[in-house]
């Protein structure tokens, strides 16, 4: 989740290049680095990078600082390569003339980066990112300018990504690039300036007026104006937007609530969870942040992972995956229940608190028992520093960023994405398999979920028609059945109707008494080994006059008329489905919650963080 911020304009730029970056800095802080355009279109464009926290790039700055106004900035996630100052961005192009900043992952950059290589192109970091300004240089070579090229470049890129560019041919102009659902970039209109960022909050201290650049679009920007295009160069007409002048309503941005933008950002939450942590080369996941030996994790003989609300809906998912993938026996314990049925645990026993705050009371208490009891503990935390930190004997980041929103969207899937590493590196560890992790697939994860939100607008016409019924029943099996569950509470938190989740198979042994026209029934249902069975689930509730909702894979067939309305989601491993799963349980929510003018960033009864037994 890197941060990006550009200038162009008539004020030095290095000053609020340095300053956008610190109010991006929660978005990576392991290198940083700027870049100015030369005053002489003989030169080339000047950089400074290094590693570490902005500090110190801030004292590189200070002590040779480049004068002038136009530039470029970003402050980094390790991806691809360790976070050095080699690998920090921006990178540069084999002439030094074409520069580029990227938030996001190229999935493809194995291919790119062996085509370039192959027409002379030297690379000087171990990133994906660099072949960016080595493709933008490329097309330029033969005829284009910086928007094209950078146009071209962007239809050779595979994933979701936001990239700008600068180009010492061009010294006044700076051209954005957004593809796919991941890493949005706002840009904003001054007097005789624009600005581009990877956040709003970034451009607030200098314009109201602001524009958003949308998926598969390319904006020209100088400190004129902005011109948008798409991929392939048609111009795209843009209105600016007033951003609010209140800090709250401006971090919110276009968004009405903060609970849409937390779903919204979730591509990105999911890159930031990803970054560093897997090799697409070697096709591995190793999360050496962890610091435990891989001897002591061989000593392991069982798992419990524990947590309360989404957070033990997540824990229920990672039990299967570690059953799958590392081939230890597992399960999933509510925290608050943990401690009070003395439980079996020892040495030989890995607990795994899932807690997004790293404060919640139960789950502490749980994790207090089995330090007692001598058992290996990691904690799956959002929060730096936390209480859950400090007791665990290492800690897996979530890396979702901040939630304002009261119940957990990118939190949740965020949890799911940790803890598939978490069960890949064990099995890596343990020397099970060839470590679990399909890396390819999991690279695809950001640009499908972002393929999901896309089709938002079916939410609002589903939430029309299912908005006032007063309980829901969501079935799900396997890996879904979790999903389920957080379907359910999604609905119960946000909206106040009552839903319960099920598994599928348990219906018939007593909730199906419950089925009548009066209970909607959304079934979960990929296309897996379990879809015949959950098309025999759904065909009993439809004979009893349920209205069923179905949430299944495109191009499913064997549905029947047995759903009254489906939502398809973009084919993905049977194992990854959680993780796409779980955006329609939490579209369907909000705009079921809107429509009955519920407070949906805000629930009644409810707190971001239970600190009280």
């Amino acid at each position: 989740m890197c941060g990006i911020f550009g200038y162009t304009g008539h004020r030095p730029a290095t000053p609020l290049l340095l300053d956008g970056l610190a109010s991006l800095e929660y978005r990576g802080y392991d290198s940083a680095g700027i870049c100015l355009a030369p005053a002489n279109g003989n030169d080339s464009v000047k950089i400074v990078r290094a590693a570490g926290k902005l500090a110190a790039l801030r004292s590189r700055v200070n002590a040779s600082g480049p004068d002038g106004s136009t530039g470029l900035g970003h402050t980094r996630w390790a991806t691809h390569g360790a976070p050095t100052e080699a690998n920090a961005h921006p990178h540069r192009s084999r002439s030094g003339r074409v520069v580029a900043v990227q938030n996001g992952i190229v999935e493809n950059y194995a291919q790119l980066r062996s085509e370039l290589a192959g027409c002379g192109f030297e690379f000087a970091s171990e990133t994906d990112a660099e072949c960016i300004p080595h493709l933008i240089e490329l097309y330029m070579s033969r005829g284009m300018d910086l928007a094209a090229a950078v146009r071209a470049a962007g239809s050779r890129l595979r994933g979701g990504n936001a990239v700008v560019a600068m180009s010492a041919d061009e010294p006044d102009r700076l051209v954005a690039l957004r593809l796919g659902h991941s890493g949005g970039l706002v840009i904003g209109k001054g007097e005789g300036e624009s600005l581009v960022a990877s956040d709003i909050a970034a451009i607030s201290p200098h314009t109201r007026s602001v524009y958003h650049l949308g998926a598969e679009e390319v904006a020209v920007i100088t400190a004129e104006g902005v011109t948008f295009t798409d991929l392939g160069g048609t111009e795209i007409e843009r209105k600016i937007t007033l951003a609010p002048r209140d800090h709250a309503a401006a971090a919110r941005g276009s968004y009405r609530h903060f609970m849409l933008k937390e779903i919204n950002e979730q591509p990105e939450a999911v890159i930031s969870t990803l970054y560093g942590r897997m090799s697409l080369d070697e096709g591995t996941v190793r999360l050496d942040e962890l610091t435990i030996p891989d001897e002591r994790l061989r000593s392991v003989r069982r798992v419990v992972l524990i947590g309360m609300g989404t957070s033990l809906h997540a824990a229920m998912v990672g039990r299967s995956w570690i059953e799958m993938l590392a081939g230890l026996p597992a399960e999933a314990d509510n925290s608050s229940e943990f401690r009070y049925r003395r439980p079996v645990i020892d040495s030989e026993t890995l607990v795994i608190s899932v807690c997004q705050s790293g404060e919640t009371a139960d789950t502490l208490a749980a994790m207090y028992e089995a330090r007692e009891r001598g058992a290996l503990q990691i904690t799956v935390s959002n929060t730096v520093g936390s209480h859950s930190t400090r007791i665990a004997d290492a800690s897996l980041m979530m890396r979702a960023g901040t939630e304002v929103g009261v119940a957990a969207t990118k939190t949740f899937v965020c949890s799911l994405t940790a803890l598939y590493l978490l069960a890949a590196h064990l099995a890596r560890a343990r020397g099970v398999g060839s470590g679990g992790a399909d890396a390819a697939e999991l690279a695809r994860l950001p640009g499908l979920i972002g393929e999901v939100l896309a089709r938002q607008e079916i939410y609002e016409d589903l939430a029309g028609r299912y908005c006032g019924y007063d309980d829901f029943l969501y079935l799900g099996r396997g890996l879904n059945y979790p999903l389920a569950m957080e379907g359910a509470l999604k609905l119960k938190e946000i909206s106040y109707i009552h839903a319960e989740g099920y598994p599928a198979g348990e219906m018939k042994h007593g909730p199906i008494s419950l089925i009548d026209s009066s209970l909607p029934v959304v079934a979960l249902m990929p296309a897996d080994n379990l879809f015949d069975k959950m098309v025999n689930s759904i065909n009993e509730v439809s004979a009893r006059g349920a209205p069923v909702l179905a949430v299944t894979t495109a191009g499913a067939s064997g549905l029947g008329g047995a759903a009254n309305d489906v939502i398809t989601l973009p084919p993905v491993s049977s194992s990854l489905s959680p993780m796409l799963m779980a955006i329609p349980m939490q579209l369907l929510a909000y705009h079921i919650g809107v429509r009955r003018g519920c407070d949906v960033d805000q629930p009644r009864n409810l707190a971001k963080s239970v600190t009280v037994e």
